[in-house]
């Protein structure tokens, strides 16, 4: 069952996350117009960064960070930043894990059915 506080950690940095995401991608559209999609490119790059920072110091017996800090900057600050950082720390769990073919179809697959499901639903609300 889920517990409301872990709800609200998730809810909170989600929200900052999100507003984070939109704070960045504004500005670095405005600080450098262009076609090419600079700021969501700077939110992912980050949101890996970010998370590897966290995953790094909340892994093992007394890590500096808590669960519950871990709770709020990795599935909260990063899942409303980008889902690309979360999608990252996944495969380079399977790569560590020694499950590089596992790794490579679980990008592949990603990939695939990400670029699908994005025309399927701009053809379905056509």
């Amino acid at each position: 069952m889920f517990m409301l506080k872990n709800i609200l950690l998730v809810a909170f940095g989600g929200a900052a996350g999100s507003v984070a995401r939109y704070i960045l991608s504004k500005a670095a559209l405005s600080a450098a117009p262009s076609a090419f999609p600079l700021g969501t490119l700077a939110v992912n790059a980050l949101g890996c960064l970010i998370m590897g920072v966290v995953c790094g110091l909340s892994k093992g017996d007394g890590a500096p960070l808590s669960p519950d800090a871990k709770l709020l900057l990795a599935a909260g600050f990063c899942g409303g930043f980008t889902t690309f950082s979360a999608f990252m720390d996944e495969s380079l769990t399977l790569i560590k894990g020694g499950d590089f073919p596992l790794c490579v179809l679980y990008v592949f697959a990603s990939m695939a059915l990400g670029a699908s499901g994005l025309l399927a639903g701009w053809y379905l609300a056509k």
